[in-house]
């Protein structure tokens, strides 16, 4: 047994250290060194996108780090254990401090300070001493009656020798420092509430997990769902024009809940304006909002910063997507020598098949686009410098960024509608392409517009394909066709050799060679699964000798143009159609499409879809919140702004005034003044006393 001696001694001990352990987390020093960790993890989450998917975070930072980062929890900060722990040890730290120090500030504002000695006003940095010919009782009641018209309070304390007279004022400056750090508490426990932490308790205890699967919404599982008892959530739901919803998507790092609301919104008319820009001006939705259990049926309007409340969930305008637009399509095969169009149709957010190893994901639908078409670099031209391989194997490069895109010039003009989609093979690997249904005037040539891009974070190139007499991609497809087909090469380095030799004996020796030379250009620019184009060309001048490069290359394309225009006439006439007219118009087509055939081997598409008719649905995006801390925050945000103006514009002062008899009978007074704050305006309301406390009474 232990004895009662060591038993005491063990107490003895303990509580001071358990009163240090308190006077530390209480201590300023300490939450400083919380709020500065907060502010920390604050900048991380701000600059941090949060709640984002996985495979966003591992094409950011790499594998290694990304798994690094989801250990330490980075992308969810503000839900992360150790947040969680440094704001409750931050509400602990003030609401210790407010504890052990608001009720000491609550009673040094009711105490007069009235034990103070003669000795110590001696000792005051403002202090006066006056003698008047009245008595000890006159003398204290004239000053108590002055300082209450300066608008002290008073208090008369009877002292042995000698009355005391006591003055304070200002001393509300003290709740400045109550309301200031119970605002931190307030504040925080309002955030709380409205943070992630009541979905994370039910994530933890209540076996709710995140759905990352596809499907309908109404099909997923009981334990994807929240139900609308959740006391606070924040989701957004997407509704199509003359549709309904009654559940919002939360988004997770690793799926998706789905949140039961307690009423469904119906989505009468989406209406929205633009700038000539094409940037959004005003976007507003007409809903009619219907309380699932009572039937009560709300309408209104909800517009940008203006949303609609109903039952304690606020519903707001965050964005707009394609609800589902209908979309119908031409198919040109832009691979091998077939001619065949086909139809196509398709539904934004659907998939379609096109090949049996290739599926069409249609992404997005725009009714216009509004694009700066304004004077364009020349992306043929060979700068100085630069290697005519470095020239061709950058020339697609040249068209990245929006269609006709220029810093300087801002030509801004509607080039009408455009589709996006994706190209997903049977591997999983897919392609997007975003194409303009109608031409696009771009330096000087008509073109059509179809984009490309392997990532979501890279810019679309743009393959140019030159719109032709009927303002269509016929020609170009019927040229592309017939440019790998063999046999279409060889008549047309036939048709190139006798047009282009003359018809004598040396003439005929020449043809020969000339139909030979032709019929291989033709063949090297139609390429390979390696290299087509002038990629391809490129590559055959480099076993040429450096010294002939030069020449070799002007001979080359010579002959590759010269048999180019020949291999349109023949695949016109093997469609029974007439041979183009030699001019200037269609020289200048043909040397839009011989690039544009060149740029065909980067686009990396077997179909080229060009959008013919649609049907736009759209949809508007709300943002549904339920936040039952958003009140408790304006009334922390309250209780801070009365604590600051308390601490910073109420002064507190102290005064005394020490009054005690004369020999002569008359009172000797002592007066002496403090403040917390030696400001300019103490300065001058202390000389005001002085010169108006001695005063005799008139």
């Amino acid at each position: 047994m232990t004895s009662p001696s060591t038993t005491g001694i063990e107490l003895k001990t303990r509580r001071p250290i358990i009163g240090e352990i308190v006077e530390l987390i209480s201590s300023m020093r300490f939450a400083i060194a919380l709020l500065a960790m907060i502010a920390i993890a604050a900048v991380i989450g701000t600059v941090m996108k949060q709640g984002e998917a996985s495979t966003n975070y591992i094409n950011q930072f790499g594998p290694f780090w990304y798994e690094i980062f989801r250990k330490i929890g980075l992308y969810t900060v503000y839900s992360t254990w150790w947040f969680l722990l440094l704001m409750t040890a931050l509400v602990s730290s003030t609401t210790l401090c407010i504890a052990r120090n608001g009720p000491k500030m609550l009673k040094d504002m009711r105490s007069w300070r009235e034990n103070v000695r003669e000795q110590s006003l001696l000792n005051f940095h403002h202090k006066m001493q006056w003698q008047v010919p009245l008595s000890r009782a006159a003398l204290a009641q004239q000053s108590a009656a002055r300082l209450k018209d300066a608008g002290y309070q008073v208090k008369l304390v009877e002292k042995d020798n000698g009355t005391l007279v006591a003055a304070k004022q200002g001393a509300a400056n003290k709740f400045g420092y109550i309301f200031a750090h119970a605002s931190i508490v307030i504040i925080c426990i309002g955030g709380l509430l409205d943070s992630d932490v009541p979905i994370r308790m039910q994530e933890w205890f209540f076996g709710k997990t995140p759905f990352s699967g596809s499907g309908l919404i109404s099909q997923v599982p009981p334990q994807h769902r929240l139900g609308v008892g959740n006391p606070t959530f924040r989701g957004n739901t997407m509704i199509p024009e003359g549709q309904n919803s009654n559940t919002a998507i939360l988004a997770r790092p690793d799926g998706v809940l789905i949140q039961e609301l307690p009423f469904t919104i119906s989505l009468k008319k989406f209406t929205i304006d633009f700038y000539s820009t094409g940037m959004p001006k005003l976007f507003a939705s007409d809903v009619e909002v219907r309380d699932n259990q009572t039937g009560e049926t709300v309408k209104g309007t909800i517009e940008v910063n203006h949303p609609l409340t109903f039952n304690g969930v606020s519903i707001y305008q965050s964005s707009f997507e394609d609800g589902g637009s209908k979309l119908k399509l031409s198919g040109f095969p832009m691979t091998g020598n077939a001619t065949e169009r086909f139809e196509i149709a398709g539904e934004v957010g659907g998939t379609t098949p096109l090949t049996q190893d290739t599926t069409v994901e249609w992404s997005g639908f725009r009714p216009f686009n509004v694009e700066n078409v304004g004077p364009t670099d020349d992306p043929r031209a060979v700068k100085q410098g630069k290697s005519l391989e470095e020239e061709l194997a950058q020339s697609l490069d040249k068209h990245t960024g929006s269609a006709g895109k220029n810093a300087v010039n801002k030509n801004l003009k509607n080039v009408g509608p455009s589709v996006s989609y994706k190209l997903r093979d049977k591997t999983g690997q897919a392609r997007e392409y975003q194409n303009y249904m109608q031409p696009v005037t771009v330096d000087g040539a008509t073109v059509f517009l179809a984009g490309v891009r392997a990532n979501p974070s890279d810019n679309f190139s743009y393959l140019r394909i030159p719109a032709d007499d009927g303002h269509s991609v016929t020609e170009w497809m019927r040229l592309r066709a017939a440019l790998q087909d063999p046999a279409l090469r060889a008549a047309a380095a036939q048709r190139y050799a006798e047009r282009a030799t003359p018809n004598s004996a040396a003439g005929d020796a020449l043809r020969a060679q000339l139909q030979a030379s032709a019929d291989k250009s033709l063949g090297i620019f139609a390429g390979s699964d390696k290299a087509a184009g002038f990629m391809a060309i490129s590559q055959f001048l480099e076993k040429v000798p450096a010294a002939e490069q030069e020449k070799a290359a002007d001979v080359f394309m010579k002959i590759l143009n010269g048999s180019l225009w020949d291999l349109w006439q023949v695949a016109r006439a093997k469609d029974k159609l007439p041979p183009v007219s030699e001019d200037e118009t269609h020289a200048r087509f043909l040397q839009l499409a011989t690039n544009a055939l060149s740029d065909a081997f980067f686009y990396g598409a077997p179909v080229y879809l060009q959008l013919d008719d649609y049907n736009e649905i759209k949809a508007s995006v709300f943002q549904v919140t339920r936040s039952p801390g958003k009140n408790v925050v304006y009334l922390g945000c309250l209780f801070l702004v009365l604590g600051v103006f308390a601490m910073f514009y109420i002064r507190e002062r102290r005064l005394w005034i020490w009054i005690k008899d004369d020999a002569n009978g008359a009172s000797d007074a002592l007066m002496a003044m403090s403040t917390q704050r030696k400001t300019l305006d103490f300065e001058r309301e202390f000389e005001i006393l002085k010169e108006k406390l001695p005063q005799s009474a008139a």
